[in-house]
């Protein structure tokens, strides 16, 4: 069964301003939770986000990690790799922005785009990239072993949402920023981008994906933020006892 073929929606029968108020109770057990694996210094936490354009991987940072200490926590947005990031192996930028431990990495767009872009463009062989997702595979096996957690998400919207949402960056002043014509020129192969994402599924499914009905926001956060709590939670976090 393909993941995607879940639906992009809340439940009809969920109540919305009851979601919202239990989001907000986790992201303050979020923030607990938070203290404690700053201070044990022993894991860490990496939050993989991906998703097509205006999926709301932006708002879903903002409004989820906010009540996070800004000290234990990092964003790195992953775009086209510079001259420099190009004249490496593909994952060489992506290792450089990989938590510490006792520290929340979050990554806006990842090491994913480096399978998604080239093949859907055609730069990369069909052969060249499954050693990709290999490669993946093993680097992302060695962070766990290292004491990182590793958590994935893909934000599932659907295409019509898509066009609502890329139209309001043109016609929205306060969205006016986020226009771009490549995300027009994108959303063209769109088939080509989810049968890329459902290959990555697939191939790169240890730890498993977290597909996240992200057509409308209040749910898409409250999914997310629960799953960070629960994860949080069973990692048995505790404070460091006093040495000596």
């Amino acid at each position: 069964m393909s993941k995607l073929s879940v639906s992009t929606r809340a439940p009809e029968k969920l109540n919305k301003e009851k979601i919202k108020a239990k989001t907000e109770h986790l992201i303050t057990e979020m923030a607990g939770y938070q203290k404690i694996l700053f201070a044990e210094a022993r894991r860490s936490i990496l939050v993989v986000l991906q998703g097509v354009d205006a999926s709301g991987k932006d708002g879903l940072i903002a409004d989820v990690f906010t009540g996070l200490n800004p000290f234990g926590v990092n964003v790195c947005a992953f775009k086209a790799p510079s001259d420099e990031e190009a004249s490496h192996d593909f994952l060489w930028r992506i290792h450089h922005d990989c938590p510490a431990k006792g520290m929340i990495h979050i990554f806006n767009r990842s090491h994913y785009e480096d399978i998604l872009v080239p093949r859907v463009n055609k730069f990369l062989t069909e052969k060249q990239i499954i050693q990709r997702m290999k490669d993946i595979n093993h680097f992302e096996a060695m962070l766990q072993n290292e004491g990182t957690v590793i958590l994935k998400f893909y934000m599932h919207i659907s295409r019509d949402e898509q066009a609502v949402r890329l139209k309001e960056r043109k016609t929205n002043p306060h969205k006016y920023w986020k226009h771009n014509d490549d995300d027009w020129k994108a959303r063209r192969k769109w088939q080509l981008y989810m049968d890329t994402y459902e290959m990555i599924f697939k191939k790169c499914n240890a730890p498993e994906w977290n597909i996240i009905p992200a057509d409308q926001n209040w749910y898409k956060e409250y999914l997310v933020a629960l799953k960070i709590r629960d994860t949080l939670r069973n990692m048995k976090l505790e404070y460091p006892t006093l040495k000596g």
